[in-house]
């Protein structure tokens, strides 16, 4: 059973311990067979059985500590990395927590970032907005707040916001409106130092106990028989991801198939293979997997 005890080579892994990141990062670990904390006190976790401890720090600090070493890898979001410019680099996209960062004025004012010469721009995440204004040539003011920013306008802090952008509603009611293309495309991934050119074993398990429940999550496994001469065009239809498994049925003349089907796709294949003349089509849920 899992200890509170620590151990000397325990692989020291940091987590969010609140915001949009938290529950879902604490899902991810548990589904690949962590333990996660109980209750938003406990600020450090140790699975001695796993070799390995959960350090649930703010989600902002996460690439400091990861970048300078103290933790051999953090799951944070890409905006929360390239923002704190940590010497740290993306191991794994973790396919939650997706966002767009975007500039937005009021309506009319400004129509791209070459435009954005001598504004002021009100964001909490100054390092992002410094960078892509270095990267188009344009000289601005960024002032850094935290929280939400859609105010700054009206209050007259600045004259454009760079922000997370979900539907859209909360920037119109405060009268304001994206313009350019996107700062980034955001999402949770797993990061580790920069200056450590390879991963170590106990990095090399966890990131393939978290691949195996991402892909676990992404799809499903479907069962079906068909006969023989058919077998080609629905294994067409059920490529998996490397090749179906077609064992022979008692009933001559007919196989069962067995694939992995993009869980997104799952009706959608189940109709064409019923009108190819598959039966006995069954769709299972894949706990883990490794690839």
């Amino acid at each position: 059973m899992p200890t509170s005890e620590p151990t000397s080579d325990a692989l020291r892994v940091a987590m969010p311990n609140k915001g949009a990141l938290a529950e879902a990062s604490a899902n991810l670990m548990r589904e690949a067979g962590y333990r996660v904390r109980r209750e938003s006190k406990e600020l450090v976790v140790v699975d001695a059985e796993q070799q390995i401890e959960l350090f649930y720090l703010r989600p902002r600090d996460i690439a400091v500590y990861v970048g300078r070493g103290h933790l051999e890898v953090g799951i944070t979001g890409r905006d929360l990395l390239l923002d704190s410019e940590a010497p740290a680099v993306e191991v794994l996209q973790l396919g939650f927590g997706g966002s767009t960062f975007r500039y937005a004025a009021r309506a009319g004012q400004v129509s791209s970032v070459a435009d954005l010469d001598g504004k002021r721009i009100a964001t909490s995440f100054p390092g992002l907005v410094r960078k892509n204004l270095a990267d188009h040539g344009v000289d601005a003011s960024v002032v850094r707040l935290d929280g939400a920013v859609e105010t700054a306008v009206t209050l007259g802090v600045a004259d454009v916001i760079a922000d997370v952008v979900e539907t859209g509603t909360t920037l119109r009611n405060a009268g304001l409106e994206v313009f350019g293309d996107p700062i980034l495309q955001s999402e949770a991934v797993l990061i580790r130092p920069q200056d450590r050119a390879e991963t170590t074993p106990a990095v090399d398990v966890l990131v393939r106990r978290l691949q195996g429940v991402l892909t676990a999550n992404r799809y499903v496994m479907m069962d079906y028989d068909i006969r023989v001469e058919l077998v080609e065009q629905a294994c067409a239809l059920t490529p998996g991801l490397e090749s179906p498994t077609v064992s022979p049925l008692h009933r001559e003349g007919f196989v069962a198939v067995r694939s992995m089907v993009p869980r997104t796709a799952t009706n959608a294949v189940m109709d064409r293979l019923y009108e190819l003349g598959a039966r006995a089509i069954l769709v299972t849920e894949i706990a883990a997997c490794r690839l």
